[in-house]
């Protein structure tokens, strides 16, 4: 049994990791599940402290996650349709056969989605659409940072409890 929640918890990690890019996943609270797996073999003593830290910054994170871009479409003039074009150019870059698609299209989501708002002001709409890529990006930095974190934290947990797994 503690070899299954030992793998599971490692693909969790490495699910939340990649969920940390891809729209579809929240990546930290998945990498938080990975941890959480590790307290659940015997001869690992439960640290509550740890396990609470961690949840209160998966939480965190991940409602930040949803601020951040809006913040950074409105202070740079955008609108609600910046902020949409964001999330449906993520997911149409992340399946577009083109390189960094994941990256160019929140951007040109944004952009489209502001100049259906509003055609006549292309200067807003892609001062809009780059606060809402830089809001993207700095998301982005901060959930896949925190999976990092979180996935260090699991190997070091793992180092430290070896003799129940090896």
């Amino acid at each position: 049994m503690e070899y299954f929640l030992l793998i599971l918890g490692l693909i969790l990690m490495l699910v939340g990791i990649i969920g940390s890019i891809l729209p579809a996943l929240p990546g930290p609270p998945v990498s938080w599940v990975g941890i959480l797996l590790l307290y659940f073999c015997q001869g690992i003593e439960t640290n509550y402290w740890l396990l609470g830290i961690t949840l209160i910054i998966a939480i965190v994170i991940g409602i930040l996650d949803y601020i951040i871009p809006a913040k950074g479409t409105k202070y740079f003039g955008g609108s609600k349709y910046g902020i949409w074009g964001t999330n449906i150019g993520l997911v149409i870059g992340i399946f577009a056969p083109i390189p960094f698609g994941f990256l160019i299209g929140p951007f040109v989501g944004a952009l489209v989605g502001e100049l259906i708002y509003n055609s006549q002001e292309k200067g807003r709409a892609f001062k809009a659409a780059t606060g809402s890529f830089i809001g993207f990006l700095a998301g982005t930095f901060m959930k896949v940072l925190v999976s990092l974190l979180f996935f260090g934290l699991f190997l070091v947990l793992v180092w430290q409890n070896r003799a129940v797994w090896f």
